[in-house]
């Protein structure tokens, strides 16, 4: 089969490389074979390549969480699929197991999901990561309710544009930052009810303007840095502040604690990477639920561009060079 092997950490053209290698076998009795049609291109795959993967003697690698495919082998134990599903998941990818950059990956079947029958593979795989992300950070984490009010940060980006959805499927009102007219076009479309230029205009002025001086319930921050430092000002008293990234070590806290802010941090890989079977299978119960949304047509991807699988040193490239709008994937 043709993969595509990470041999180095380093730039997309240089360390990425389309190899022939065997196809996996399952080696476990309830694990699933599954040719992949499509596999979604994440920010975490390019900081990876660029860093290094997550677990040591990990290279060769194959990037990639995300995946979409047909299943075309079961296990002796595996009951929950059968040759001929189709399925979507977020599997390896970290150098622990391997990605789904490739045309046939294998994995345990619990953590596969039926992909929902009204998309096509190619957005099916684009979901997973973002989804699980902005579900747990505006849920899980600070519990956004009907009637509240959301500041989502780069609305118009892979995290973001499936946030705005989700917000305003429990009756929240959503504004949300973008960089250009387009993407404030898009994230109208999406139902965003405040849209802030940010380029233009301080971004805690607009806020406290639309909540009438009171800031929002509830900031997602996917952007980090001075993004997390200003979304501290943009939050209510009580209000909660969820952030993607590390905050790093200058933020002046003292505001954040007299306002009583919560303050979470939401990692979806750590599942992964610490082995959390609860935290995993409740993963697949949010993709289970978004699945429902998603056929009753009330969340839907945004897939930019799709590029065939030896074009994953571009579909990074694309990524790293910003103002992508939704997802890119990479097709087999």
């Amino acid at each position: 089969m043709q993969a595509i092997h990470m041999t180095a950490t380093g730039p997309a053209a240089e360390v990425l490389d389309l190899v022939d290698i065997p196809e996996p076998d399952i080696t476990t009795a309830t694990q699933i074979k599954v040719r992949v049609k499509a596999a979604g291109i994440n920010p975490v795959d390019t900081k990876l390549r660029n860093n290094g993967m997550l677990f040591p003697d990990a290279l060769p690698a194959i990037p990639g969480c995300d995946g979409a495919g047909t299943v075309i082998e079961t296990g002796t134990g595996a009951t929950r699929f059968q040759p001929g599903d189709d399925v979507w998941f977020c599997h390896g990818g970290l150098g622990g197991t391997p990605g789904n950059y490739a045309e046939i990956t294998v994995l345990e079947e619990s953590e596969a999901k039926p992909m929902p029958p009204t998309l096509a593979f190619e957005e099916a795989a684009a979901l997973p990561l973002v989804l699980i992300t902005a579900w747990e950070a505006l849920f899980d984490r600070a519990g956004l309710a009907t009637g509240q009010t959301a500041l989502i940060h780069a609305g118009a980006g892979g995290v973001g544009h499936v946030a705005i959805q989700l917000a305003k499927t429990v009756g929240a009102r959503v504004a949300t930052t973008v960089s250009t007219p387009e993407k404030a076009a898009l994230v109208r479309q999406l139902g965003a009810d405040h849209v802030i230029l940010y380029q233009d205009c301080d971004v805690t002025e607009a806020i406290m303007e639309w909540t009438a001086g009171r800031g929002v319930d509830v900031v997602l921050d996917t952007i980090g840095g001075d993004t997390f430092r200003r979304s501290l000002d943009a939050a209510s008293m009580y209000g909660h502040v969820v952030t993607l990234l590390d905050p790093g070590l200058d933020v002046n806290w003292k505001n954040a604690r007299n306002r009583n802010l919560g303050i979470s941090f939401t990692l979806m890989l750590t599942p992964m990477l610490q082995d959390l079977p609860v935290a995993r299978r409740h993963q697949g119960e949010i993709l289970n639920r978004c699945a429902e949304l998603i056929t009753n047509g009330k969340l839907r991807p945004v897939v930019s561009t799709t590029l065939p699988l030896a074009e994953a040193a571009r579909a990074h490239q694309l990524v790293e060079a910003g103002h992508v709008q939704g997802k890119i994937v990479l097709t087999m």
